[in-house]
């Protein structure tokens, strides 16, 4: 049994109230894109037919989330985190409201710069940084936890926004959830999002040492960017089903309520099961977590390539929701455990722009794929390719950092003056 030197830890009462009401913003953020989504084809009805519009649209705001995440994670670092949520609150207002002028390009700068760049992706990325540092213990439950705002939005906003768009219009919803952005999170971020503590100074959470310009033995670049294309062929077919599952729906005589409520399921139990994932990736590891979720990610997308019947996709949708939902803050907290903690605020935003990329590709594809195929039969199978590439990817760092533990010993003792992920020196048992 190896020991380690007790660490104080930072975490309180208040690090889950902060974790809390960044889990209430996102939940709000993210409602705003689920109104494309929803409305795709009265959308695409009247912006000339094609579902690859208003599918580009949501995949320019995923790009968007990704891209303003580097940029607004460096001027959280410098202003403070509510300054950008503030400002984010009200970008994704003027986005929507600019959605809604009729032209296409109106519909592609309100989504992509306005509510993706510099209105969620000055909270998403930026969130992740700032909870990190109020936690060290359960950092994985709490990571897994704010993600998860994503999921409770796709959970609760669909069905609203369809009986909104069926009795007001889309444009008329996107212009009521604009001003409810402001209503909400401009009070929220005022009242609770302070300056986080400082984290004590410990080694990793495997309690590891490895020479300072190695990360499990490579070039802590190429360990980072195949992590990050990693996430980009997980995101394809994640995204798939989460664009396209009202309109699959519609296409196979179900009823577009119905679509909607099974978007719901799919994202209810992803928001359940992702605080299960997060218990384990604290147990288990980033890298281990993220390896199985995309095991049962894939298993669910070939599912949906044979499934027709309402009940069978509402039970796939279930499954498709428990198997994904620990990837993106399993790659997150890898990001934690294999880096300084001082490179976190463009480390984290880096990656969720691969992430974000991957989810803009998905989406897209998928709505390509159906325009020229006229079935989404073709998309799915894409999906699971790209997933198969994420799986080969994710088992060889795994299998890197199975090998790297067993070889190299840990020492009985940990100096906590070393920096919390920099390691300065290799057993090498002399």
């Amino acid at each position: 049994m190896h020991e380690r030197m007790a660490v104080p830890s930072v975490e309180t009462r208040s690090s889950w109230v902060v974790a809390a009401v960044v889990l209430v913003i996102l939940a709000v953020s993210f409602g705003a894109p689920w109104i494309v989504i929803v409305a795709l084809k009265p959308i695409a009805a009247e912006l000339g037919g094609l579902r690859s519009v208003p599918a580009l649209a949501t995949a320019l705001a995923w790009t968007g989330f990704g891209a303003g995440g580097i940029v607004m994670g460096y001027v959280a670092e410098r202003t403070g985190i509510r300054t950008t949520v503030i400002l984010g609150a009200v970008m994704i207002c003027v986005g929507l409201v600019l959605s809604t002028g009729g032209e296409t390009w109106q519909l592609y700068v309100g989504q992509g710069l306005f509510m993706g760049f510099l209105g969620v992706g000055g909270m998403n990325a930026p969130f992740y940084v700032y909870v990190s540092r109020w936690f060290d213990r359960r950092r994985g439950s709490a990571l897994a936890l704010i993600s998860s705002g994503a999921y409770v939005a796709g959970a609760l906003w669909p069905p609203i926004f369809e009986r909104a768009v069926a009795y007001v219009g889309w444009r008329q919803t996107m212009l009521y959830f604009g001003l409810l952005q402001v209503v909400v999170i401009v009070p929220l971020a005022a009242m609770f999002l302070r300056a986080p503590p400082e984290l004590p100074l410990r080694v990793d959470a495997f309690g590891t040492l490895s020479a300072p310009n190695t990360v499990m033995g490579w070039p802590p670049n190429l360990v980072f960017a195949l992590i990050g294309v990693a996430s980009i062929f997980c995101c394809i077919p994640m995204a798939m089903p989460q664009a396209h599952l009202p309109a699959l729906c519609s296409d196979l005589g179900i009823l577009v309520s119905h679509g909607a409520a099974m978007l719901s399921v799919l994202l209810g139990t992803a928001f359940v099961s992702r605080q299960f994932w997060g218990w384990i990736s604290d147990r288990m590891g980033g890298l281990n977590t993220a390896l199985t979720g995309s095991m049962f990610q894939i298993l669910a997308m070939v599912a949906f390539m044979f499934t027709q019947d309402e009940v069978g996709l509402f039970t796939v949708s279930a499954a498709f929701g428990l198997g994904f939902a620990g990837i993106i803050p399993a790659y997150v907290l890898a990001i934690r455990e294999l880096f300084p903690a001082s490179e976190a605020y463009w480390r984290i935003p880096a990656l969720l722009l691969f992430s974000g990329s991957g989810m803009a590709l998905g989406g897209w594809i998928a709505g390509a794929l159906y325009d020229h195929f006229g079935t989404y039969a073709p998309a799915f199978a894409a999906g699971v390719a790209a997933n198969v590439i994420n799986l080969a990817i994710i088992g060889v760092l795994v299998f890197r950092q199975r090998s790297r533990a067993d070889s190299v010993p840990i020492p009985k003792f940990a100096h906590t003056s070393q920096h919390p992920q920099t390691r300065t020196s290799e057993s090498t048992g002399h």
